[in-house]
């Protein structure tokens, strides 16, 4: 587990430790599952790059539809808790999932660690819909690559989501106008992109520019980011 600063040691103190997963470990758990899966964030950019880092957790996609599956593969032998923005609630039936809740906890009970972060997607059959942005669809195999049976979601999708969270933001202001519950700035986002762009060919460089254009223009990463590979 990588060092902890203030806003981790604070999180560890509502929530509870995280000891996630490994891949091979996500695919074991889910060997006999029906539905795909794919497995989301940093892992991915070490999938698709092989190099490695250290990682707070493991973020694992799957269709919005295919939530009884899931529960049906994990239930009883894990607790599995939905996360809406921040509340937590345990989950044992599809029917009862918070509205507008699109992220599942898991553990082994409530004395453990928590294992999975999940990820339900939207889709329509078995085209991928972008969380941000309904209109930005592709087939699922278009969306994902593989490495070693594991499916992830493709490097320039995975850096277009994280390119928000690279960014210092304020949650709020004050009755001055000024900002306060600043967004702490992720240094691993910017490793991330720093160790997959010369990796990406140029239409995935494309798309990444792109889609940082189009939900964050003037974002500092654009800088860096050019459809052509450097020389």
């Amino acid at each position: 587990m990588p060092p902890m600063d203030d806003e981790d040691a604070a999180f560890y103190r509502w929530y509870g430790p995280w000891a996630p997963l490994e891949p091979p470990a996500v695919a074991d758990l889910f060997a006999d599952l029906s539905a795909p899966w794919w497995i989301v964030g940093g892992w991915a950019i070490d999938a698709f790059t092989g190099r490695s880092r250290d990682h707070e957790d493991i973020d694992v996609a799957f269709f919005a539809a295919d939530l009884p599956a899931v529960l049906e593969r994990l239930l009883p032998a894990y607790c599995v808790w939905s996360n809406r923005g921040g509340a937590l609630r345990p989950l044992e039936r599809a029917e009862d999932l918070p509205e507008g809740c699109r992220q599942l906890w898991v553990r082994r009970d409530g004395g453990s660690p928590w294992l999975i972060d999940l990820a339900m997607t939207p889709h329509d059959g078995d085209t991928w819909i972008s969380v941000r942005d309904e209109h930005i669809r592709m087939p699922l195999a278009e969306a994902v690559f593989e490495v070693e049976g594991i499916h992830y979601l493709r490097p320039e999708i995975v850096l277009s989501f994280k390119a928000r969270a690279a960014l210092e933001q304020a949650v709020g202001q004050d009755r001055e106008g000024a900002p306060i519950g600043l967004r702490t700035h992720r240094p691993k986002d910017d490793h991330d992109l720093e160790t997959t762009l010369p990796m990406l060919d140029p239409p995935s460089r494309a798309a990444l520019r792109a889609a940082i254009e189009l939900y964050h223009p003037g974002h500092p990463w654009l800088d860096g980011i050019h459809p052509r590979l450097n020389s």
